[in-house]
């Protein structure tokens, strides 16, 4: 097998027996960018100098008998989070030469176990999007079919991942943007529970909403990354004091016995593509097979999900944005010779259309007037919503159903509908309202040979169980084993 194509697992036991060594892993790994990122442009920033220095460094560890899980194990990084010393865009103008000052808490946490950073990925601009299209620096196709969108917002990480362009990589999911491009690229992704994953560096989309997640080639693999970067920091004040448990110990407990939530309300939505549904049906099945039983759940507030998620995420980042003036940092207007004409030019000439479109939309639910009427509703919905999931986990302790509700659609095809775009997280943004974990594991094929995933939602902070079932489905099928033909 390529160096390239090992998964985590594999490859911390060849670098553990001395088999290979971390740079000639990082060397195959950036030969694999060389090779086909200009097909696939899921990179905005390549650290191919960083990435050897700190692979030779992992070496000289293990030469010394010190070797944690990600020691020299070559990783990308969403371009949301920040990394000291490293250009951290967020896919948009504004921050086209922002180099932070200082590492996230998920970077210190990677350096502490001296994995290798290859280089920061491309993205929706500040991760509002669904297709990885509205980056303001170019378009990331996915490595199934490159006429394709490899989903987004962290369409970037999914598709090196799927590519072959790191064995792991971070991004962030604010309603689906881990798990729908995931899906879309037959790799797994997980959103851990808010709060189990530190924020601090992240560079805030919507602060209730957004939480730092794994895309891997396995599930054992997200473990391994999760138990890297989970636990609480004093730094975020909304990282949860939970204890950690070893994930990888739980990837073996299997679903004999686990009840599975079949929620109907999102098996009968009107957009539901045929072979999406087939795939996630056969999925359930197998897991029954396992030894899982399944039950029928209620979720009736679903179908108020996507109108509350899109008040309260467009209200939370037209607040968080606000601080991109052109005064302190990021692009600036010179050509203004008034504070507010600069104000309105940099903002106008630093931000695309898709993120002017939901400040604005933010703008007005929080205006004086309409508070109540939008962004005071979409809570109350917010918290039917959450209510509906904890009802639901009293009867089950996991729950299925599709990630999207199409395979993955043409690059441009919703070009002049961006509500098409915001439907297609229908399955996904009520984890990231309640709070709640879920998982995309790759569960099946379309006709036209594009990746299906499988997503599995549980309670706050069982993440265990969620990577167990999601082991176990993977063990029992080949899906996740299949790669891209590039």
């Amino acid at each position: 097998m390529e160096l390239h194509n090992l998964t985590i697992t594999q490859a911390h036991e060849k670098l553990k027996n001395k088999e290979i060594s971390a740079v000639e892993l990082t060397r195959a790994v950036l030969a694999r960018i060389s090779a086909v990122e200009p097909q696939i442009q899921a990179f905005l920033t390549v650290t191919a100098d960083e990435a050897l220095a700190a692979a030779q460094a992992a070496d000289e560890a293990i030469a010394q008998g010190r070797i944690s899980p990600l020691t020299g194990i070559p990783l990308a990084i969403k371009d949301v989070i920040c990394t000291q010393g490293i250009r951290t865009t967020c896919g948009s103008r504004i921050l086209e030469n922002f180099i932070p000052p200082y590492d996230a808490t998920v970077i210190q946490r990677f350096k502490a176990q001296q994995a290798v950073m290859v280089g920061k990925l491309n993205m929706d601009e500040f991760a509002m999007g669904s297709t990885t299209e509205h980056s303001a620096y170019q378009i990331t196709r996915n490595p199934w079919n490159t006429h394709c969108i490899p989903g987004g917002s962290s369409g970037g990480s999914a598709a090196a991942v799927a590519a072959g362009m790191g064995l792991a990589t971070l991004g962030s999911d604010t309603g689906g943007s881990i798990r729908q491009p995931a899906s879309h690229c037959g790799v797994v992704g997980l959103k851990p529970t808010y709060g189990r994953v530190s924020r601090f560096g992240l560079v805030a989309f919507a602060s209730s909403l957004d939480q730092i997640g794994p895309l891997a080639k396995t599930t054992a693999d997200c473990a391994m990354v999760l138990q890297a970067i989970a636990g609480h920091d004093p730094a975020d004040s909304t990282s949860a004091p939970e204890a950690v448990p070893d994930y990888l110990a739980a990837l073996n407990q299997g679903v004999k016995g686990l009840r599975i939530g079949i929620p109907k309300a999102y098996f009968d939505t009107n957009g539901l593509d045929p072979q999406v549904a087939k795939a996630v049906l056969a999925a359930i099945d197998t897991l029954k097979g396992l030894g899982a039983q399944t039950v029928e759940v209620a979720l009736p507030h679903t179908q108020y999900g996507v109108a509350a998620y899109y008040v309260i995420a467009p209200s939370e980042a037209c607040s968080n944005l606000a601080r991109y003036d052109g005064v302190k940092y990021g692009l600036r207007d010179n050509t203004a010779t008034q504070l507010l004409e600069m104000y309105h030019n940099t903002r106008s000439q630093g931000f695309g259309p898709e993120v002017q479109r939901r400040i604005l939309l933010g703008t007005y639910a929080l205006s004086a007037g309409y508070y109540d009427a939008y962004y005071r509703k979409a809570s109350q919905v917010r918290t039917l919503i959450m209510a509906d999931f904890k009802k639901a986990f009293e009867q089950c302790d996991l729950i299925a159903s599709p990630v999207t509700p199409t395979p993955a659609t043409p690059i441009g095809a919703h070009a002049d509908d961006p509500l098409a775009m915001y439907l297609s997280d229908i399955y996904t943004l009520s984890a990231n309202l309640a709070g709640i974990p879920g998982i995309s594991v790759p569960c099946g094929f379309s006709q036209e040979g594009l990746p299906i995933g499988l997503q599995l939602m549980g309670p706050h902070f069982q993440e265990g169980r969620l990577l167990a079932a999601a082991h176990a489905f993977e063990q029992a099928t080949a899906f996740h084993t299949q790669g891209p033909n590039l």
